[in-house]
């Protein structure tokens, strides 16, 4: 990996100049390695002598100056084969030009780890649980769901491509008042459906799916539960109403790609007790107590700003006990570590959350990632109410527009902590203005190119050709899309410890462009053969790492568009 390779001579050359006397001791700086913006200063840049002058006093200018002479010494010819040239720039930034050789080199290494170049061993198989989506059972998903579903996805498969073992949580809340709200709501149309007096929750849900709940349960009995005693009825509309909100859900996701290794129900921690298990061990440990005739624990003694109530005064537990008790779950069952995806709605409950697993023995243990809402709109123009019921937009809905590609890769171009708006226009159009058409299309023109160099009858050999052949490869373009490739290992580590997939399509974008302008001024398939050849590999090259990125947004390669 040549970033990787890059940090370890830049962290050996401060090393070597520590212990030589000619930099003071300062322990190892956090220095940043990055690409710079222009072609002047190099392939690579770092800040290294910057960042240890603030910590030993000496001019960054001076510093340079030491560990260009170490890099030098270490990693140009005759010693070394990774850098042409090391400068010290401005103030004291040191600019590393790649040995174009070594470029060479690493191209073949691209191609011959294919699907497993960009992945890491750093997670060491520790084990993650990612909660994300978790939309209660009573109706259909929204649109806002939707981009936790492609962010919690792409986040799973950013982790699991950097070594963490991971499942995929959807945390059913199906117990409680909702639900019960939901069931008289469901009963009403239903009663209303078979021609029978009722009167509609004043606080039911209003939306039209459930009637259609009703309906299809109308239709399976034929109305036959309009007869049976109120509570029975109530009680047995609930639980199949509950049973086709949940079905929807499941189908939803399935048709979005995203698949769940748990569908973990609250009703089950009710139901056997362990809410009520957890609540009395909290107060055996005094870590609750009671007050009023409710039971609360203290997390404020954990950073929370207030106690919080775990047992009501009528005996009920709150939703916060049976997220303790859930919680707890999760670690029972030997995650390493958490990660929670909620609305920016959430944003007070995250600390009390945090708390509570402190209190138990788990600091730090609990990430909870916020997220903003989608602002759907089309043509730029905001669109509020779904054109065939009049009423919310539904997340479904927005798919069966737009498809699924479509769909993950536009909710992923945005840091989940800014709000985000979905143009419906944009996300059909097939032109280079629609993001995720623009990447595809660069992967489809590839597979054309080899299309047409295989009908041609251009040998396309499965290896890397000879480096003599890959010297050929001196264009200012080509050496970009070479550099631009290079990029993916760091940002697939990054974008995951940074729980930022939308770095990913920033990312691909980037590459895409770069490949079109490569393709727009050089003929890829040309009378010269070894010329021929050198491009082809590195188009197969763009061609590999465009389809890694590419799989972990969730997201197609097609080879034809």
């Amino acid at each position: 990996m040549i970033a990787r390779e890059l940090r370890g001579l830049i962290s050996d050359a401060i090393e070597e100049a520590t212990r030589s006397g000619e930099i003071p001791t300062s322990g190892a700086p956090d220095f940043v390695l990055e690409r710079p913006r222009h072609k002047a200063h190099g392939d690579w840049a770092t800040n290294a002598a910057m960042v240890l002058s603030g910590t030993t006093g000496r001019k960054p200018r001076e510093l340079a100056e030491i560990l260009a002479r170490h890099l030098v010494k270490k990693a140009c010819p005759p010693a070394g084969s990774v850098l042409r040239e090391v400068e010290v720039a401005g103030p004291g930034f040191i600019n590393l030009s790649l040995d174009r050789d070594r470029v060479f080199h690493e191209l073949a290494r691209v191609a011959s780890e294919g699907e497993a170049y960009g992945r890491w061993d750093l997670g060491a198989a520790r084990r993650i649980n990612v909660e994300f989506v978790s939309a209660n059972p009573v109706g259909p998903l929204h649109v806002g769901h939707g981009r936790w579903a492609a962010l919690g996805d792409a986040l799973c498969n950013l982790l699991e491509a950097v070594g963490y073992e991971v499942s995929r949580e959807f945390y059913l809340n199906d117990y409680g008042t909702q639900m019960e709200v939901f069931a008289a709501s469901v009963e009403a149309r239903y009663l209303e459906l078979a021609g029978r007096p009722c009167e509609f929750p004043p606080d039911g849900y209003q939306g039209s799916y459930v009637v259609d709940i009703a309906r299809e349960i109308m239709d399976e009995d034929g109305g036959s539960l309009a007869d049976e005693p109120a509570e029975v009825r109530r009680a047995k509309l609930g639980e199949r109403a509950y049973g086709i909100a949940l079905s929807h859900i499941r189908r939803s996701m399935e048709a979005f790609g995203v698949r769940f290794d748990v569908w973990f129900s609250e009703r089950e921690l009710q139901r056997d007790g362990t809410v009520r298990k957890v609540i009395d061990d909290l107060l055996e440990r005094g870590l609750a107590y009671e007050h009023d005739g409710a039971v609360w624990m203290a997390t404020s003694r954990f950073g929370d700003d207030k106690d919080r109530v775990l047992l009501r005064s009528n005996g009920a537990p709150t939703y916060f006990a049976a997220d303790i008790a859930y919680h707890l779950n999760k670690m029972e069952r030997g995650f390493d570590h958490l990660i929670n995806i909620w609305g920016a709605d959430h944003h007070g409950y995250v600390r009390r959350m945090q708390a509570a697993m402190e209190a138990n023995g788990y600091p730090d243990r609990l990430e909870v990632i916020l997220g903003q809402l989608v602002n759907l709109k089309r043509g730029g123009e905001p669109v509020r109410m779904s054109k065939r019921t009049g009423e919310m937009v539904t997340f479904d809905e927005l798919l069966e527009e737009v498809g699924r590609d479509a769909a993950r890769y536009l909710f992923l171009t945005r840091s989940q902590d800014t709000a985000l708006d979905f143009d419906i226009q944009l996300a059909v159009e097939q032109s280079m203005e629609n993001p995720v058409y623009y990447v595809q299309y660069a992967h489809a023109r590839i597979c054309s190119i080899l299309r047409y160099g295989e009908g041609r009858g251009v040998e396309l050999k499965e290896g890397a050709p000879s480096l003599d052949t890959l010297r050929l490869l001196e264009s200012e373009e080509e050496w970009d899309l070479a550099m631009k490739l290079f990029e993916f290992e760091e940002l697939v580590r990054d974008a995951a410890l940074a729980r930022a997939p939308h770095r990913l399509t920033r990312y691909l974008e980037e590459l895409a462009a770069a490949f079109h302008v490569f393709y727009n001024r050089h003929r890829v398939i040309s009378d010269d053969a070894e010329l021929t050849s050198a491009r082809l590999f590195l188009s197969r090259c763009v061609l590999q790492v465009l389809r890694n990125g590419l799989s972990l947004l969730g997201v197609s390669a097609p080879e034809r568009m």
